[in-house]
């Protein structure tokens, strides 16, 4: 198990050997060409930036490396998350690493100083570090399948942005009197395969339009659907194999092999770290924690996951995504 003494954490040489290693176990890989290997990517020895006032003969380019065939240079951090960044790469396997191995997630104010960066920096890192958790889900196809479970559910979490004033007959708008319910919160859809992975959804309306969305793009047909009683679900749950549901209202939380306690289960740590850890959540952003709390447990420990296993396993998905910082007077991320 990875200790935070690590030389990886503590060393730029160290934590850049890493990186390579996870990234390219057969050799140098050119982002820009895709060539690989010593035949057409070659090492530069003693490379050295522009001078500088700080760095009068310039600084040292370790890592560096360029393509025989497209002639272009290139580090292990190009057309990755951590790209054109003015912080360590060991900060930002540090990071990487405290982020992949809290359960309810880490926050910025904790990082910045933990770390030793500004508050903004912490925040924008951590960002960029949930860019990467962003999963292919294309690749890996749906969940379930013949003879396995999914799970469904919707949840509330937040004040939506705008909330409602009125509502659509005119009268006016108060929502729930306990505070419960989806009255003016952001809706949350998740799936889940029993003993396999979950995937998360924020969505503006959790309506049988847009559950139906989800259920059919992300779940195999072929999958038994088990739900609770919400109607959201009726329909759609002919399209599967076998569709049960469990009646909340009445205490009914589980028939036999009939629960959607796993998702609950989920739902329960989501909550938990957006509460205690994170507290204030602006809606532009849900999607972003939902990929965190779906990467951590689709690689959780009861499925053979170490935290090292999960630390490497982000550090082969940065590539492709990279995250620009932009003004909210500007185009792209705020």
């Amino acid at each position: 198990m990875t200790n935070l003494n690590s030389p990886i954490f503590q060393n730029e040489d160290a934590a850049r050997e890493h990186l390579e290693a996870q990234r390219w176990p057969d050799g140098a890989v050119c982002p820009h060409c895709g060539c690989v290997g010593d035949k057409h990517v070659t090492a530069i020895k003693g490379a050295r930036s522009r001078p500088s006032a700080t760095h009068p003969e310039g600084k040292e380019r370790k890592g560096l490396y360029q393509c025989n065939a497209c002639r272009k240079q290139f580090t292990v951090t190009v057309g990755t998350v951590f790209e054109r960044s003015k912080v360590p790469l060991h900060k930002w396997l540090l990071a990487t690493y405290l982020l992949t191995s809290s359960k309810k997630g880490m926050s910025a104010h904790q990082l910045h100083r933990t770390i030793g960066v500004t508050y903004k920096t912490a925040w924008f890192m951590f960002h960029r570090i949930r860019e990467a958790m962003k999963e292919d889900t294309s690749s890996s196809g749906p969940l379930g399948g013949e003879g396995k479970t999914v799970e469904a559910d919707e949840t509330y979490y937040g004040q939506v942005d705008n909330p409602r004033k009125t509502r659509s007959d005119g009268t006016p708008f108060k929502g729930s009197k306990r505070g419960r319910g989806p009255a003016n919160k952001r809706a949350v859809v998740s799936l889940v395969e029993r003993g396999g992975s979950v995937r998360s959804f924020h969505v503006k309306h959790a309506t049988k339009a847009s559950v139906r969305e989800i259920l059919v793009k992300n779940a195999s047909r072929k999958s038994k659907l088990y739900t609770d009683e919400s109607k959201l679900y009726t329909e759609t749950g002919k399209e599967f194999a076998k569709h049960r549901t469990v009646h909340h209202a009445s205490g009914e939380y589980v028939r036999g092999e009939v629960h959607s306690n796993t998702i609950e289960n989920y739902f329960s740590v989501f909550k938990r770290g957006m509460r205690g850890i994170y507290q204030h959540c602006g809606e532009a952003h849900l999607q972003r924690y939902l990929t965190e709390f779906d990467f951590r447990y689709n690689r959780r420990s009861k499925l053979g996951f170490t935290d090292d296993d999960r630390h490497n396993a982000l550090l082969k998905m940065i590539a492709g995504k990279r995250l620009t910082y932009r003004r909210p007077d500007q185009a792209g991320f705020a």
